[in-house]
């Protein structure tokens, strides 16, 4: 029984009182020595043995190896070294917690005794906390999965007559960082039958102890582009009888910025950003030709692929004023255009109740939006979905750095508050979005279809 959680058996009492108590019960648990060691030990394998998008493949392991121990079912492979869970019941309502697994290419900077093992490579935006903190809920979930039971109770309507309790979908993404992998999840059949996700970040700029988010637009939508401009390479101290790409590429790059400051309407926040020019290997040579890439983003599906038109369009023709040929790819296939990610406005009010209960509603701050992207987007064009951001900035620990920093760090505190997060968020709503009553044959019918698509892989 959940005998810790202060449900109680007197049916004349309003469940508000009780429900509220949930979060609070289950940071006490998180915080609890056994589960934070063990959170902050699966976070630091992650992290000293990180794996670029879709190779995934010890993370991957180490999460199956700890749902067995949990003894929590799971469905695997999706999308190549995906894992889906579940807790509960296996019957409606089904609710989803998703955490990211994919380290970045870089190379960590950070001295310490669990820094990476692979050159290269790094866990550099905080998805091996992301990973144990959902590790973290599940644990919490599978203990006291009998909550649901105890506050019928308090409803005053008995389980039998809700056609299921709920279940808590546990879904381990591959492949954030560019590859689109919630994508691929979702192809895989991850989001079946599922009515709302709810998914989190770490964020440095945040204290601990606090959480930001926001309904409607939170995050931009993105796409990259590459293009090569070729002309006729060179001496340098003859110019007139080459065709240099490198004025082209100038000029492209500077009328690329004329995007935004003169045709985009300005308070719909767009984004245009040159990061890549590849020519030339020696002072006094004109290349053949240079390569340019970058990024584009915008809040609305419009607005992107109406940069998308435009760029194209700029790139071609500006490089026809020099005399230049012009390639330009969108590489859809490898890089998806990521969605915006915009959260539903009802699962709002439901995050700051919970969040309110958990934190006090003085530590739930509102987040500007953020021309950053995150394949969360992929979910929410699906279904209703919320992404908030956890704070974890203690001046006292030093300074944090931003993510995709070869500096960034993860407080370890934060680990409960994240578990307790997505633990509370799920079985609250679980709760207030009981189904009417069905049959106990469609009961079980339901529940044994349902059960039946997730098992050990053994």
């Amino acid at each position: 029984m959940f005998m810790p959680l202060p449900i109680s058996s007197n049916q004349s009492l309003s469940p508000e009182p009780e429900l509220a108590q949930i979060p609070v019960s289950f940071l006490e648990h998180a915080k609890r020595p056994e589960l934070f060691d063990r959170m902050v030990s699966i976070r630091r394998k992650i992290h000293e043995n990180p794996e670029l998008c879709y190779e995934e493949f010890e993370t991957s392991k180490l999460i199956r190896a700890e749902l067995d121990r949990l003894g929590i079912p799971y469905r695997y492979p999706l999308a190549e070294t995906g894992v889906v869970g579940v807790v509960g019941t296996g019957g409606p309502p089904f609710v989803a917690i998703r955490a990211d697994m994919d380290a970045l290419a870089m190379q960590e900077s950070v001295e310490w005794e669990h820094k990476s093992k692979f050159a290269g490579k790094m866990h550099g935006c905080g998805h091996d906390g992301h990973v144990a903190m959902l590790l973290g809920a599940a644990s919490l979930l599978q203990e006291y999965r009998h909550i649901l039971q105890v506050s019928f109770r308090v409803w005053k309507v008995p389980a039998y007559e809700r056609g299921g309790e709920g279940t808590v979908v546990l879904v381990f993404q591959p492949a954030e960082e560019g590859g689109a992998g919630a994508k691929k999840m979702i192809e895989g059949g991850a989001l079946e039958h599922v009515s709302a996700i709810f998914g989190l970040h770490l964020a440095s700029d945040h204290p601990i102890g606090s959480v930001a988010s926001r309904p409607g637009p939170l995050l931009a939508a993105s796409g990259f582009f590459e293009a090569l401009i070729s002309g006729k390479g060179g001496h340098a101290a003859i110019p007139q009888h080459t065709i240099d790409p490198i004025l082209a590429a100038s000029n492209v790059i500077v009328s690329l910025q004329h995007l935004v400051s003169r045709e985009a309407e300005p308070l719909d926040s767009q984004v245009v950003t040159v990061g890549k020019f590849q020519g030339g290997g020696a002072f006094n040579v004109i290349p053949d030709s240079v390569t340019i890439g970058g990024t584009f983003r915008a809040f609305s599906k419009d607005s992107l692929f109406q940069l998308k038109e435009r760029i194209e369009e700029v790139i071609t023709r500006q490089a026809s004023v020099q005399r230049c040929n012009a390639t330009v790819l969108f590489n859809e296939i490898a890089k998806p255009f990521y969605p915006a990610t915009i959260n539903d406005k009802n699962l709002h009010e439901h995050f700051q109740k919970v969040a309110g209960d958990l934190l006090g509603s003085q530590n739930v701050l509102e987040k500007k939006p953020l021309m950053g992207a995150e394949d969360f987007s992929f979910y929410q064009e699906v279904i209703p979905g919320y992404y908030f951001f956890l704070g974890m900035k203690n001046d006292s620990q030093g300074q944090f750095k931003p993510m995709h920093s070869p500096y960034f760090r993860i407080n370890e505190d934060v680990l409960p508050y994240g578990a307790a997060f997505h633990a509370s968020l799920a079985t609250r709503y679980l709760l207030e979005n009981q189904p009417k009553s069905t049959s106990t044959s469609d009961q079980k019918t339901e529940s044994t279809s349902t059960k039946g698509n997730f098992r050990d892989e053994l």
